[in-house]
C-alpha cells in the first residue's frame, strides 16, 4: 500500500445562498473535525468570504471552482487568483469537465490557469476524462493522457507537490453511472504511469489522484479500497451532510 494520504473534496458547483452555504460550511465544520482524511469544500464564488470565515482554522480547506487565466485587467465577469487569494482560498479547482464540454475551454487554456494557480502559491485540482462516445471508441487511455500531458505543460516537479489529478469520466457525472471500482483504478495507474513517464516513479507514487463521478455512500468505500485512488471529488452528494460525510468518513 501507498503512504498517499485521501483528499476528500466538495463541489458544490451552482448551488446555495450564502446563508445556506454557512449552514452546510458550520454543519461540516463539526461533524469532520475527528475525520482523518483531508477536506475540502468549494462554494460558488458569492459564498466564498461567507464559507472562509467558518472554515477558517479547521481541518476543512477552501476550494473555489475556477479562477481567471489573467491575474487582472478588462476581464468582465471573471474572478482572479489575487481576489481568491484575498479571500482565503487555498485550493482551485481547474479543468473540470463542465467547464471544459459546457463552456468550452480548451487544454492550453487550462494549463495557462494551472501555472498562474500555481505560481501564486495554490494547490490545484487538475480534472481530466472521458466522453462516453471517446471510452466506447477505445479511446478512455489517450483522452486522459493528452489532458494530464498538456495540461501540466511547463509544471516544474518541484510544483507538482501542489498538485492533485482528479478522474472524471463524464458519462458519470451526475448520471448515476458510476464507474466500476476496477475501470476507475484501471485509468488511475494508467494516469500514475503518465506521471512516472513526465516527472520520475517517486512523483508518480506521491500524487494524490481522485475519483469523480456519481461518488455516493453506497459506493465511496468500494471506491476508495482501490490500490489507485486516494481520494473523491464530489459533486450532487456534497451539497447535503448526510451524503458528503459517510462519504468523507468512508473508513
Amino acid at each position: 500500500m501507498s503512504n498517499r494520504s485521501y483528499y476528500i473534496a466538495g463541489n458544490w458547483k451552482m448551488h446555495k445562498t450564502r446563508a445556506e452555504s454557512a449552514e452546510l460550511a458550520q454543519a461540516l465544520v463539526s461533524q469532520l473535525k475527528d475525520g482523518k482524511h483531508k477536506y475540502l469544500v468549494a462554494p460558488s464564488f458569492t459564498s466564498l468570504e461567507t464559507v472562509s470565515a467558518i472554515v477558517e482554522g479547521t481541518n476543512v480547506r477552501l476550494g473555489a471552482q475556477d479562477c481567471a487565466a489573467e491575474e487582472q485587467g478588462a476581464h468582465t465577469g471573471e474572478v482572479s487568483v489575487l481576489q481568491l487569494k484575498d479571500l482565503g482560498v487555498q485550493t482551485i479547482i481547474l479543468g473540470h469537465s463542465e467547464r471544459r464540454h459546457t463552456y468550452k475551454e480548451d487544454d492550453a487554456l487550462i494549463n495557462k490557469k494551472v501555472k498562474l494557480a500555481l505560481k501564486h502559491g495554490f494547490e490545484v485540482i487538475l480534472c481530466i476524462g472521458e466522453l462516453l462516445e471517446e471510452r466506447e471508441a477505445g479511446k478512455a487511455e489517450e483522452v486522459c493522457e493528452t489532458q494530464t500531458v498538456k495540461g501540466l505543460e511547463g509544471v516544474s516537479a518541484a510544483d507538482l507537490s501542489n498538485l492533485v489529478i482528479a478522474y472524471e469520466p463524464v458519462w458519470a457525472i451526475g448520471t448515476g453511472k458510476t464507474a466500476t471500482p476496477e475501470d476507475a483504478d484501471a485509468i488511475h495507474a494508467f494516469v500514475r504511469k503518465v506521471i512516472g513517464k513526465l516527472y520520475g516513479a517517486d512523483a508518480a507514487d506521491k500524487i494524490i489522484i481522485q475519483y469523480g463521478g456519481s461518488v455516493k455512500p453506497e459506493n465511496a468505500a468500494q471506491l476508495m479500497a482501490k490500490e489507485n485512488i486516494d481520494g473523491a471529488l464530489v459533486g450532487g452528494a456534497s451539497l447535503k451532510t448526510d451524503t458528503f460525510v459517510p462519504i468523507a468518513k468512508f473508513s
